[in-house]
């Protein structure tokens, strides 16, 4: 009788979960729908790029697009996504496809901001990463994250103070968001304008951030669910 009872409790619990998780993908579908119709930012040169709505328990989160994404319809699609998803492949045993299938990705702004003066790709404006940023608070809320992986100085000031990159890049952040409570793990940015990540001390730094993001148990719960599937 109590094995009996065990097993209808459990068969109650996975009935539950499903429905719940049934319901976070629709908030989740219909928050992402919203989003690409956004067009809150006069100034922005493209309309938002999405990765989709990925039901995940990990984020990343980079500054904004380049030229490049808004054409192909996805983030990080060129020369830093090279290097960040050799990254996760190098650390987390997972190639880009895995990655863009199991992870959200976000970013402080999601159209291209246009390029300044120099030639370079802009910085988006406090008063547009003002306008952008109840969109994270929302991902936040839906998904209730366990870990966010912050890709850039801009992206990791929007969490945690970061006078250097050095004295953030490598630690591991307990931080609270949009009333949810999770951990965040920054990275510099894998662009070629900066070479912070490729000489002393960034070199080790991004090592040890990126050893930290493939043991966070919420990493490790991803090559269970990919094993399993």
């Amino acid at each position: 009788m109590a094995r009996l009872i065990l097993r209808v409790l459990r068969l109650c619990a996975n009935a539950h979960r499903a429905v719940a998780t049934k319901k976070i993908q629709s908030n989740l579908d219909r928050h992402v729908t919203q989003l690409l119709k956004c067009r809150r930012c006069p100034r922005m040169k493209s309309t938002p790029v999405s990765g989709g709505a990925i039901l995940s328990d990990v984020l990343v989160i980079g500054q904004a697009p380049g030229p490049r994404e808004p054409v192909l319809q996805r983030p990080f699609a060129h020369t830093a996504g090279k290097t960040l998803f050799r990254w996760f492949e190098e650390f987390c045993r997972m190639n880009e496809a895995t990655v863009r299938s199991m992870i959200y990705f976000a970013a402080v702004c999601r159209c291209f901001p246009g390029k300044n003066s120099s030639g370079t790709d802009r910085v988006p404006a406090p008063d547009e990463i003002r306008n952008c940023s109840s969109w994270m608070d929302d991902e936040i809320r839906i998904l209730r994250p366990r870990l966010i992986i912050l890709v850039g100085r801009l992206a990791i000031t929007q969490f945690i103070d970061c006078e250097k990159l050095g004295g953030v890049i490598g630690r591991k952040f307990r931080v609270a968001r949009a009333g949810h409570r999770f951990d965040v793990i920054p990275l510099p940015h894998p662009s070629g304008a900066s070479p912070w990540h490729k000489i002393p001390p960034g070199r080790e730094l991004t090592v040890r951030a990126l050893k930290l993001i493939a043991r966070h148990p919420a990493v490790t719960a991803l090559y269970k669910h990919r094993r399993r599937s």
